[in-house]
């Protein structure tokens, strides 16, 4: 009989122990992971090296500016910014990109997501415009065929149409030069 009294007592111990278990499990995958050096902010794109996503977006209307065409990257290095004038991060990083706007090594094309076309002019138009084709995709459904998880977000292009790299998240001063720029003169070099 004891043997029988026994068995719903392990059970029972087992039970509380169970989420103890969990919990030093997970603990230990999140610090193996922590302790791997590998930087648990950068999110994977499944485009990296695949040709660009067929892409004609209309122009803004009123920037005289063409919309995004993807057939346009053809022979040239293109960085493709994903932003929204309801994006209070495209708003901090717009700076960032006048500067790089500057550098005419290669070409700044534009993917408005879900906007109002009156929005995005007028936040060009606050804020300055370092773009030379901007795309509306008022329906985000472009954006999906990019792998955009959110805004912003950006994509260098290489001459060869191929994705060759993916940002996600506000550009930094600090990013673009320790991340982005090395990967521009990296597709700029390819043949």
């Amino acid at each position: 009989m004891s043997s029988e009294t026994e068995t719903p007592k392990r059970s029972r111990r087992l039970l509380v122990l169970l989420p103890l278990l969990v919990f030093l499990g997970l603990a230990g995958l999140f610090l193996s992971q922590l302790l791997s050096g590998r930087d648990v902010s950068e999110v994977p794109s499944a485009l990296i090296g695949l040709p660009a996503p067929q892409t004609n977006l209309p122009a803004l209307e009123g920037s005289n500016l063409p919309g995004l065409d993807s057939r346009a990257f053809a022979g040239k290095v293109t960085l493709v910014n994903v932003f929204a004038s309801w994006c209070a991060p495209c708003r901090e990083e717009h700076p960032v990109l006048l500067a790089l706007a500057q550098d005419k090594r290669f070409v700044m094309a534009a993917l408005n997501y879900k906007d109002q076309p009156e929005n995005a002019r007028r936040f060009l138009g606050d804020l300055g415009n370092p773009f030379q084709a901007i795309g509306i995709d008022e329906a985000g459904r472009t954006a999906i065929d990019w792998g955009v998880y959110g805004v912003p977000e950006t994509f260098i292009v290489g001459k060869d149409g191929k994705i060759a790299y993916k940002h996600v998240g506000p550009l930094t001063a600090e990013s673009v030069q320790t991340l982005l720029l090395p990967q521009i003169d990296k597709a700029l070099a390819a043949h």
